[in-house]
């Protein structure tokens, strides 16, 4: 548990649990202030680690470039690797949420609205809050994190029809079949196997979430 969320629960000290609230309340009231005229988004997730001579850098790059070019605006975590390559395809209509670490993330210089956190769970409220859909790319725990916090959100209908979209056959088919272990198992229905899409092909990314947001105006 990192340094931030053990002061967070921390529950021996009401007086600083007061004035945490205060900061909580702080923080999402600069994400609504900040974000209240901003287009229907897609946030794009991925390893930090990744460097500009990647191909998924590149896809992240085209995928967002395409997406803004579409009137979408895109969400990143505002740092390195994949999260650069989609602020940069954004042009104007890039946004950071950097989180605040025991190991300071830099914000990259493609960021339009930059957004600072101290606590994971309201940036994580913040993606989903002003995201209609999720592009999730090669990367790490955060990464899955993220996605599986989108999976449970979609299987439990507290959003709608969220598109979700895995980019990466090879990265991702291993965890399909860890899906697919828990579904044999009976702790997933076979209907929550369809909450995603794993693909090689932008055009197909695009399609899906085009898709998914005309069936929701329907």
């Amino acid at each position: 548990m990192c340094v931030l969320e053990e002061e967070f629960l921390d529950n021996r000290n009401k007086d600083k649990d007061i004035w945490r609230l205060f900061r909580i309340l702080a923080e999402f009231t600069e994400v609504f202030d900040s974000l209240s005229t901003l287009p229907p988004a897609i946030s794009i997730f991925g390893s930090a680690r990744l460097k500009s001579d990647n191909k998924y850098y590149e896809i992240a790059y085209e995928i967002s470039k395409q997406l803004s070019s579409n009137g979408y605006a895109i969400i990143t975590g505002g740092g390195s690797g994949i999260m650069e390559a989609a602020n940069k395809g954004a042009g104007n209509l890039s946004v950071g949420f950097n989180i605040q670490l025991p190991h300071e993330q830099k914000i990259n210089p493609f960021v339009k609205i930059s957004l600072h956190f101290k606590y994971f769970f309201i940036r994580k409220v913040s993606f989903v809050k002003y995201s209609i859909g999720f592009i999730v790319m090669p990367g790490g725990f955060g990464t899955l994190d993220e996605l599986s916090e989108a999976l449970c959100l979609v299987q439990t209908k507290t959003i709608g029809n969220f598109p979700i979209v895995l980019f990466g056959t090879d990265f991702f088919k291993p965890l399909e079949d860890f899906f697919k272990k828990m579904l044999e198992h009976q702790y997933i229905n076979k209907e929550d196997m369809n909450n995603y899409l794993i693909t090689d092909s932008i055009p197909e990314a695009l399609e899906y979430i085009n898709k998914c947001r005309l069936d929701t105006k329907a």
